[in-house]
Formats: structure tokens, C-alpha cells, sequence
């Protein structure tokens, strides 16, 4: 299965941001859980719904936003 299929937006779940599909845990918050130091194992342990390829996915819909990212210089 392709990281892509993995990641949803629905309008009316949690206000469309980026979700593992199936569940309500937004991809927002299984980076800050790893940013804190949060294991792989210790987020699989505390949420049994997430898949070790859901926190891939999350951690690839991340790569894709950061490569879209561009900063332009403002003219004077």
C-alpha cells in the first residue's frame, strides 16, 4: 500500500487536517509525539489502532510538505 492511501482529509473530522485513515489521530500529532521523544513502540503501545506504517505515512506526508515549502525574498 502506497503512504498516500494512508492519510486522509474529511472536512468534518477534526477540521480536515491530515488523519491516518480509519481513526481521528491527526498526522500533526504523531510528529509532535516524536519530537517529545515518544518511541515508535511507545506511540504502537498507547494507540493500538496505529499501524508502524501509519507513523511512516505520517512522517512521509511531512517530507512531502516540507519539499513544497518556498520562501521568497519581499522586494524593497
Amino acid at each position: 500500500m502506497d503512504w498516500r492511501d494512508r492519510i486522509i482529509t474529511d472536512p468534518k473530522v477534526l477540521v480536515g487536517k491530515p488523519i491516518i485513515k480509519g481513526t481521528r489521530i491527526a498526522v500533526e500529532f504523531i510528529i509532535e509525539l516524536l519530537a517529545e521523544d515518544w518511541t515508535r513502540e511507545d506511540i504502537l503501545r498507547n494507540y493500538p489502532q496505529l499501524t508502524a506504517e501509519d507513523i511512516q505515512a505520517a512522517l512521509f506526508h511531512v517530507v512531502e510538505l516540507a519539499k513544497l515549502e518556498r520562501a521568497y525574498p519581499l522586494s524593497a
